[in-house]
Formats: structure tokens, sequence, C-alpha cells
């Protein structure tokens, strides 16, 4: 006898299905049945995968269904709880054409029936039961529902009902589950029984064959502990909690001989599912594309003859004059559209771009393959020539192989959606979607989950996560040829698995063989069961879908909501990698910062100096753009920002946009090695060489170093007549390691090298050299589409620095670790940042008159947009010119409040106002109120009286406005304190640092400043004078964040210190950070002795070939390391020696000596005094050592000196 589970849930029945869809066709294989279903709930997530699996299974039919969620009330009711109004139903498609209706029934219950589940009604269903099987499912089905209510009445009729909708296709199910453990679901049994006596009586009664099924959840037996384990994540309780849902743990992909003694007395229950199987027809779902139609003018015969003109005319505006060579690229590139048949898709992207640009949504210059095709640059869809830049079409298109074309692009990420809803308004909203991503429990998400609900202790869940590495060693194993023959060793990487945690960490070992805490075994257990389980959904971030007409008739669809608006959008429930196979045109719409940042920086300067950039139109050799590259002054500048490309960009010195194009590439995992070969020749340290002559054409633009993956493909061309298709797929063999292709290829490259007369071992050679390197070799064009980007960026910052600064300011509001980083960058620019001003300051950071960057408004935590345009707009009238003012014109508007004004106190943005100071508003009059408080509350009446003024007789009448309450006396107070509210507010120090009382130090006894200590840092690794090299520095402490090493357990520390031009991370170890613990708190102000060393692991760079006979400087990676730490404050008294006054003669006054002397006994301390009086004149000085005074250097002094333009000297010993 055979039988096949009808009833199948996978992972992709969400947190209840706890199998692969692999796992259960090897059991279905290893039981000998003929057929598998997928029935997950509600959707058909699993689909695309469950055919892929079956082709490793030829000899397992699959079939394809759904267990939906049946709403009695109609799919429009939506009240009740979760579990309410949902009565389960199995679904089978018989073909293809009942594939597209339950497609059409489970997307419906998506986009019309979702509330809690996806549920459909019977008005669904009698439109789309054609060439669908039904059954009516498990105890929640609409039929076992009622039987088990007693209401057998109805259950015959909504039997009777499926059967004349159904007709033969229309089954009763029976199954079931006695739990074999003590404490689970017991109940289900005997209602089990009930059911089925009722359903095998109504089989007889009404003609309808019954089936057997398993409702399987999980594949085997032993299985089920981990899908126990699943259920409590889905139900978010505790394993121990006696009352929770529990499963009898029969779910499971039982035998047939298992299934047959569950119903001994009816084997046709069995035989009946067979019976299924063959009315199920074998199909596929995969299909060519259905692309969108674009609309067209009647003119035109069709969409070929419609963008050939667009092309040429682009081409015309681009070109100029056309020469025979463009002319003939562009017809090569449309003859290959037109025999792939994709016109429409060029013009369907070259509509919504053009339209993107006319609603001011700044569009990328391209990225990705689409950048080699000029018709793509013709028509406004990439900005960049590639017959200028040797960018390849057949790098996009294969003329050889028809595949769908790929275009990516990005959108200043304020204005994608824009073009979003402009595509949905175009094409119908039921014809585009989002792309469904899905959510996979990882190692570390594993642990801690099971972790929680075996009540392990959170500090010991903590440590076990934090053990796992992020990557292990790879296996050294053997590598044999075709003959089974050992011919070397290789490198298998090995995953970061929970299995291999276990196997390779000895302290996760020792926690699953022993660990003493209750449920650590368990976890770790069943961690690896569930480890790669689907946890839940999601939306890809950028992936669009486009269709010729309503999706729901190609693809099954989910919804979900959009985190902007709101609102519900529809999502596919296949992911991206199935989506071409079934037909479907997905495109990525990216949002990209850097192009709102560019944007807002073109805006600013329009707005500051008056001039009009147009950003596609900047020179493209501009020296102070380059000047800045090789400089490496590269923050905040697009791609090139990193340390370790700022210093080969040092190495470098570009001059021109190819060597910018080069960097791009290279600088990543691979090709880094390649650097500094690149970097020497072009210095002229390294002969620049060439296998053959005639690779000189194509490897000059990067002195003889191949660095794309087009220079390849020309190379094929030219070298060994390899057709632009094959150049391709040498391309596309080398960098997939498709070994039987490229053994193919280098036959081919072999025999046209040799035809063309080039030697056989200088063929072997570069073949050689294109199988190591072809792996890693980049794209050129999305590498010069982005280098473009880097290029845009760089020449804003070079040309208006403070305009480009401001942009990047405003659009990282929300990462304060960004805004700290450029801050730093600000002032080691030269340009000032100055705080919020209510008089000044725009939603965003803006550029004043001076050339000064206003802290944006919308920067300061507590006061929202809504607010600050209602500041904005009051100034209109003109500037505020107090803070009663201030209240009086915003207040009005009923957008200001206690503690949106506490915040803007606490930020400075009222500091400009004369007559009262932060502290004033925090103190108290005399009826014990703060001004603060008294402040709001005139403000509130203020409000209260307009809105009665409006109906009064009287009007706006000056007498019968509120008084104004008292600004309270100002005193002494903690300016400190204030500070940190500042900094807390606007994430750093802007009207004053606490390092100002510390200047003198600063000043004196500091070899150099931070960031200057930091870039010798970098700068050591290829500069040897600044290795080893002593440093003695100081600064505040602004973050400390204490950590314990997940391999050793010790606990070390990172900290930032900064000091008035920007601040250095360290990081204290071992003995260092047990030394240094005392100092390591916020606020403390400290001095330091610092050396800057070759890092623990530093290798050097193996790179050190002699060039024209002279070795190349070694790189080491350096740090900067603390040596010694003291108080900043304790620095004084310890390092000055004698402290010399300079005054020059003529200010020897009876009035300025009687004073002098006063301010020197106020200050006496134990520092001896040189006085040294000046004659300019006559070229001559006298010193003059007090005895009997010795003074106190502190600032009170300091002050003094500075206000009477006294010079001083300072004779030090600093030492620690």
């Amino acid at each position: 006898m055979q039988f096949a589970h009808l009833h199948v849930h996978t992972y992709y029945s969400i947190l209840d299905g706890a199998s692969s869809i692999e796992s259960h066709f090897k059991k279905v294989q290893a039981n000998g049945q003929p057929a598998l279903a997928i029935t997950d709930h509600g959707n058909m997530f699993g689909v695309k995968e469950f055919f892929k699996v079956a082709k490793k299974f030829p000899d397992i039919k699959p079939i394809v269904g759904c267990e939906v969620y049946v709403n009695p009330e109609g799919r429009f009711s939506k009240r009740g709880k979760e579990d309410q109004s949902a009565n389960h139903l199995i679904l089978l498609a018989k073909n293809l054409e009942g594939y597209y209706n339950l497609v059409k029934i489970v997307s419906t219950g998506w986009t019309e029936g979702f509330y809690y589940k996806p549920k459909i009604d019977h008005e669904i269903l009698e439109k789309y039961h054609e060439n669908i099987i039904c059954s009516s499912a498990c105890l929640g089905g609409e039929i076992p529902k009622f039987i088990t209510e007693d209401n057998i009445e109805a259950a015959y009729e909504t039997a009777r009902w499926y059967k004349n909708l159904f007709g033969d296709d229309y089954y009763l199910e029976v199954m079931l589950h006695k739990t074999e453990l003590p404490g689970y679901n017991e109940q289900a049994y005997p209602l089990q029984q009930k059911v089925n006596a009722e359903i095998l009586k109504m089989s007889k009664e009404l003609g309808i064959k019954v089936i057997a099924t398993n409702d399987v959840h999980f594949t085997n037996k032993e299985d089920g502990p981990a899908h126990d384990r699943l259920i409590c994540l889905t139900t978010n309780v505790n394993f121990d909690e006696p009352k929770r849902m529990k499963y009898t743990q029969q779910e499971y992909m039982k035998t047939t001989e298992e299934m047959l003694a569950l119903f001994p007395d009816h084997p046709e229950v069995l035989e009946n599912t067979m019976e299924i199987v063959d009315k199920i027809e074998r199909y596929t779902i995969d299909k060519g594309h259905v692309l969108p139609i674009f609309p067209i003018p009647d003119k035109y015969s069709d969409s070929n003859d419609y963008l050939r003109d667009l092309v040429y005319e682009g081409a015309e505006r681009h070109y100029k004059t056309i020469d025979d060579a463009t002319r003939e690229r562009i017809d090569f590139e449309l003859a290959t559209i037109k025999k792939m048949g994709f016109p429409d898709y060029f013009l369907i992207v070259q509509d919504f771009i053009k339209a993107a640009r006319g609603m001011g949504v700044w569009v990328g210059p391209g990225r990705g393959s689409a950048a080699g095709s000029v018709v793509a640059y013709c028509l406004g869809i990439t900005n960049l020539d590639p017959i200028k830049y040797d960018l390849l079409f057949e790098r996009f298109l294969n003329p050889d192989r028809i595949s769908m074309p790929d275009i990516d692009i990005d959108f200043d990420d304020e204005g994608r959606g824009t073009v979003l809803k402009y595509v949905e308004g175009k094409y119908g909203k039921d014809h585009v979607s989002h792309v469904v991503t899905f959510g996979t429990m990882a190692t570390k998400s594993a642990i801690k989950d099971i972790a929680r609900i075996q009540n392990v202790p959170l500090p010991e869940s903590d440590r076990l996560t934090k053990l796992i590495p992020d990557s292990f060693p790879p296996d050294i194993v053997e590598k044999k040829d075709e003959n089974g023959n050992v011919v070397g060793t290789e490198e298998k990487k090995v995953k970061v698995t929970v299995a291999n945690c276990i196997k390779l960490v000895p302290e996760i070992h020792e926690a699953y063989e022993a660990s003493p805490i209750p449920g650590v075994h368990e976890t770790l257990e069943y961690a690896q069961k569930l480890e790669g389980t689907v946890r839940n959904t999601g939306v890809h971030a950028c992936a669009i879908i486009i269709g010729r007409d309503n999706l729901t008739k190609h693809i099954p669809i989910c919804i979900a909501k959009d985190k902007e608006t709101g609102e519900d959008m529809w999502v596919s429930q296949y992911e991206g990698s199935f989506i071409e196979d079934v037909g479907m045109l997905k495109m990525d719409f990216l949002g990209l910062r850097t192009l709102s940042i560019l944007k807002e920086a073109v805006n600013n300067v329009k707005k500051h100096r008056g001039i009009d950039i147009d950003i596609e139109a900047i020179p493209i050799d501009d020296k102070a753009t380059f000047d800045l590259f090789s400089r490496g002054d590269t923050v905040a500048v697009f791609q090139f920002e990193s340390p370790g490309m700022q210093k080969w960009l040092r190495e470098l010195q570009p001059n021109r946009f190819e060597d910018l194009i080069a960097m791009n590439a290279l600088y990543r995992p691979g090709p880094m090695d390649y650097i500094p070969d690149f970097v020497a020749r072009k210095k002229g340290e390294q002969k620049i060489e060439y296998d053959l002559p005639d690779m000189e054409s194509i490897l000059s633009n990067t002195y003889g170093v191949t660095v794309y993956q087009e220079q390849v493909m020309l190379l094929s061309q030219k070298l060994a007549n390899f057709t632009k298709g094959q150049a391709d797929g040498l391309r596309k063999a080398m960098g997939k390691k498709l070994i039987d292709k490229m053994m193919e290829l280098q036959a081919k490259f072999f025999e046209g090298g040799v035809a063309n007369g080039h030697p056989k071992e200088v063929l072997e050679k570069i073949w050689k050299d294109w199988t190591a390197f072809a792996q890693y070799a980049f794209n050129k064009s999305h590498a010069t589409c982005y280098a473009w980007v880097a290029y845009q960026t760089g020449y804003m910052k070079a040309n208006y620095p403070a305009e480009f600064m401001a942009a990047n300011l405003s659009k990282n509001l929300n990462n304060m670790d960004e805004i700290t980083k450029l801050m730093d960058e600000c002032k080691k620019m030269g340009i000032a940042v100055l705080g919020p001003d209510v008089n000044e300051s725009d939603l965003r950071f803006t550029v004043n008159k001076k050339g000064e960057i206003r802290f944006g408004m919308a920067g300061v935590k507590g006061v929202g947009a809504n607010v600050v345009d209602s500041i904005v707009k009051g100034r209109e009238k003109g500037p505020y010119k107090d803070i009663f003012n201030f209240i009086e014109r915003v207040a009005s508007a009923g957008s200001i409040n206690r503690k949106t004004v506490e915040s803007l106190v606490y930020a400075g943005a009222f500091d400009s106002f004369e007559g009262i100071n932060r502290d004033q508003f925090f103190k108290f009059n005399n009826k014990e109120e703060q001004f603060i408080d008294a402040l709001c509350r005139y403000g509130t009446k203020l409000q209260t009286d307009a809105v009665n003024m409006g109906n009064s007789l009287f009007g706006d009448v000056e007498e019968f406005k509120p008084v104004p309450p008292d600004i309270p006396i100002p005193g002494e107070y903690n300016k400190l304190e204030f500070l940190k509210k500042e900094k807390e507010l606007v994430g750093m120090y802007l009207s004053a640092h606490p390092l100002d009382m510390f200047k003198f130090e600063l000043k004196n006894f500091t070899t150099v400043s931070l960031p200057e200590a930091g870039q010798m840092t970098k700068d050591a690794s290829i500069n040897a004078e600044f290795q080893n090299k002593e440093l003695f520095l100081g600064g505040l402490i602004t973050g400390v964040s204490r950590k314990v090493s997940q391999k050793s357990g010790k606990p070390w520390a990172d900290l930032t210190i900064e000091d008035f031009n920007g601040s250095v991370n360290f990081r204290l170890f071992g003995k260092d950070y047990e030394t240094f613990m005392p100092f390591l708190e916020d606020g403390n102000a400290v001095f330091m002795k610092c050396k800057i060393t070759p890092k623990y692991f530093a290798k050097k760079d193996e790179d050190t070939k002699k060039s024209e006979g002279e070795e190349k400087p070694q790189q080491i990676d350096c740090e900067l390391k603390i040596k010694r730490m003291v108080l900043l404050a304790n620095t004084k008294d310890d390092f000055i020696k004698t402290f010399t006054i300079n005054i020059p003669v003529h200010k020897l006054t009876e009035n300025f000596r009687k004073g002098f002397v006063k301010e020197l006994k106020r200050n006496k301390g134990h520092k001896m005094l040189s006085i040294k009086i000046l004659d300019y004149e006559k070229q001559i000085a006298a010193d003059f050592f007090s005895k009997k005074i010795k003074i106190d250097v502190n600032n009170d002094l300091l002050d003094y000196l500075d206000h009477n333009d006294l010079d001083y000297s300072v004779e030090k010993e600093v030492s620690l």
C-alpha cells in the first residue's frame, strides 16, 4: 500500500513548523512515499524553494497547497480576537491553472482579509475553486469544529456546500494524535476520535471520500522536543510553564506503516491519498519574462522604434556629432535589446528616472553593469559616457544568452518614496510590490531565544553568545584530481554554527557537556536543531517588482506596513532570488544618503553664496579636489573615508579621475594586495611591464596592473579573438569558479592566442594570473559610477567646505557618533560650528554670512520639526528681541511647551538674548516658582487670551495683555553641569568646553593635539620617523565602555579622549586596564605619556620588493598606546619650574606697578617668578628673579596677563 502526506508544514509556517523542506523530502524518500505536499499556514512563502528542492528528488511528486483560514463572517469582517473567526482548510493545486487560482486565493486573504491572520471566505472559494482539491483540515477546520460542538446538522450542511463546489475534488480528513508523554496534549486524541467517527459516517451518507493526514509540523519523532520549544517562542512562555500550549509530539512525518497502524480498519483513507496524487499533474511555475508594456505615442509602430528615437535624441544631446564608431555601438546595443525583447524595460526605467528628476529627486549616475550601456547613457538612465571610460555593454547584456537586464537606481533617500508613488500611480498599485525577506535563527539568536525560554540566567546566556567567534580558521583538506589522486591541499571554510561552536570552542563545549547551570545543555542542544529556522518575515530595503497586470495573476502577495506612511503595502511571497524565475521584473530602488547630502550642499551654496552648481557638470580636473584626495582629507567623502583608504591616497597622490576609479575597485579584500604595485608603478618606483605589447592599450590606464573585469574581457577579445559574449562568459566563469566552463575557454584562449602569434608560455602565464585575480576583479562600470559620486563629494568639500559639512551634519542628526566625527573634521578644517540660536538656526545645519555653520534646531533633543517650523516662521517679522518677545510670538501659535523651552535653554538657543543667562531660567522668584515655569505660564495665558480676544469687542488691546514675569537676579552656578546638559541635548560641547580651565596646561605641556597624534599614528605605518615616538597628550575622557573579552573572559576598556581639536580612541587591555582603571570616568581631564608602537598583531608588508636597486620602506600598522596617565589638574604643580612674565618698559608706570604687585600677591603660590623687562627701541632685555614672591599659576593670573597684553614663558620639566 502506498500513502502520501498531504497536510504538511515547513519552517515557513513561521514559528510553528520546525523542519526544513529538504529534511521533509529526505524522510519521504526514506519512507518510499511517492509524493509530498506543502501546506503552510496562510502563505505560499516556501513554494519556490519547495520546487527547487523537489528537483533533487525526481521520484517524489511535489504538490503545492496551503492551509488557509476561512472567515465564516466574510473576509472583510475584522472583529474578535486573534484566534477567532479562522477555520482551517487544506487546498491543493491540481495543475498550473489550479496553482494560479491558489495564488489568487492566498493573496486575497492578505490584501482583503488580513486581521491577525490572512483570511478568505466562501465567496473567494467560489470564484477561484477550479482545479483545486480541498480537504476539511484538522480540529481547527470548519466541519471538525461543528462536530466537537455537537452541531452535526451544521457540519453536514457545510460538507454539502464544499461537495457542491468542489465535487469529487472535496475530501474529508481524519488524523489521530495520541500523545505518549505525560502532561502533553491529551485532549486532542478523544476529540479526534469523536470527529473521525462522525466523518466516516458522513462520508457514507454524502458520498465524500476520506483521507488520512498527520498535520506534519516536524520531520522526525525526535524533533518533537525542539518543536515544543519553538512553540514556547511563538507563545512567549517559558518551557517550564505548566499551562502552556503543547502539541501531542505525534505531528511528525510518519511512515506508511505508522499511518496504517492508526487506521487499521480503514485502509482506504490511506489509499485515497494516492487518488489525489494521481489527480495532480507535474508542472513548473517558472516561465519567461512577463514585462510591463510601456505606453508609446501613436505614431510609433512598436516599442523598439520609440526606443530608437529616444536614444538617438539623447545621443545628439550628449555627443553633438555622432561618429561611425558611436553609431555602430548604439545600433549593436539596440539590436541586442530588440533581440532579447527588452525595449519596454528601458522605456520604463528612463520614464521614472525622468519623472524623478522632474520632481526634484536626485538620481545617481548609475550603478553596476548598466553603466556600460550607451543606450542607458543616451536615455539619461546613467550619467557617465561608457565609451569614454571603456565600459562594456556585454558586461550588462550578453548577446549570446538572454537574461533579464539588471538596472539598479540610486535616488536621494528622501525622494525614493516619491518615485515609488509615481510608479504605483503610473502602472497601478496592484501592479507594483516590494519583495519579502526571511529572517532565520542565527547562531547567537538561537542560543539567546532558547536560553530565555529555558530560564537560563541572562549573564550565562550573554556569556555563551559572546563566546561565539565571527569566523573559524579554515580546515586544510586534501585536494584530489578527477582520478581521486591527492594533488595537494586546499582550504575548506568552516561555518559558524552552534554545532561547530560546541566542537571548536572549548568553553562552549564544556558548557554543553558539564554546565552546572540548569538549562544550559538543553539550550545548546535545541539551538542546534532550531538554528536556521525561519523566524520572521521582512521587506527588502530596495527591491521593487513591476508587473504587466495585477501581480496576483502571477505571484502570491502578502502585505506589510510602510514604516513611513503606516499604510499597507504589497509584498511578494517569493524572495528576490526567485522573482526572475517566475517571469517578474525586479529592480532595486535604492535610497543613497550621499545624494541627499550633495543635494543639500548645493542648496546651501545657492542660499549662502547665490551660486547655482550643476553637480553633473563640474570640472573633472579640479586641482583643489585632487589635492584633497592626495592629502587623504576624505572624511565624509563617499567610499573614500576609511583610514586605510586615506593612507593609500596619500601614497598614491591621485591626479586624474582614472586613479580614483582604480582605487575604488582595488580597495576591497583580494584586490587590495595589488595596491602596492599600482602605487609604486604610478610613482615610478616600479617599472611598468606588459606580458605582451598588445596589452598596453588596455592596461596603460592602470599602469599595467589588471584591475577590472572589463580589462580581462577586452584582453580576451584582443589576444584570442573571443566574441563579446564569450568574453563575458569568461568573466562569469572566472568570477564564479565554474571549472568546466573555464577549461573550455582556456583551450579556446590558447588556440586563439597562438593563432595571433603569441607565445604559448606567455599565454599560460596570463591565464594563470587571470585565474588568480579574476575572482576578485571588480566591475569597472560600478567603480566608475561610484568614483564619480566620490569625486562630486570631494569637489564640494574642497571648494565649498562649510556648505558641504553643514549638509553632512544635517543628514546625520540621529547618528551622534557620526556627528562627533564630522564636528572633529570641522575643527580640523577651521570651520566654526556655532550652537543653536532661535534667531539664526533653521531646521537643519546652515551656513551664515560669515561662513560659519549654525547648528540646526532639529538636532536638539526634545525639539520637534513642528516647533522649529513655528520658530522660523515667527522670525519672518524680524528677529526676536528678547525672551518675552520670543514667547509672545511663538506661544501664540500653540507650538511650544515647558519641555521644549528647557531643551532650548540648555542647548544655548537663547544665549544671544541680553539680560538673561541659562541659569536664570531655573532660579526661583518670590513665589517659589522657577522662572521657566512662570515664563511658560505667561505663554499659555497669552495663547488663551488670544483665543478669547478673537471673540471680544475690544480686539487686541495692549492693556489687556498679561504682565510678563520678572527675570531673577543672576548668581553663582555650576557651569560644568550646564555644559553637560548642553552636550546631552546637542551631542557635543558648543558654547564652551570643560577643558577651557586647562588651556594653559594643554598649550604648554602637550607635544601635539590629539588629532595630530592620531594622524602621526596613521602616517607611522609608512614613515619610520614616527614609529616608537613618545608624545605628551591631554584631554577629557568623554566615553568609556567597559567590556569583557569573549575568548579570555578578561575585562578591557574602550575609551574616547577629546581635546579642543578632536578626539582619539584608545583600547586598554590586561595590565594597562588595571593601571589606568581609576582614571576611567567620563568627565575626567587627564594628561598622558603615549607612544606610537607597532600593533601587537601587526604584520609587516610583504611587498618589499626591490625596485631599481632600492628596497621599499616596510609598512607596519601602528597604534597609539598610553604609557602613563595623571590628572591634568595636577600637572602645573609638577611641571612648572619657573614662570617668566615679559613686561615692555613703556608699561612701567606707578599705577601699573601697584596693580601688578597686587595681582601677584593675590596669586601667591610655590612657583619661581621671573620678570623680564623689554626695551624694544634699544633692543635691551633685563631679567629679574623674585626671591620674596612665589606665585600660583592659575586662571585668574592668566586672565590678568591676557587682559593687560602681557606675554609669558614657562620653564618646564615635563616627565612621567
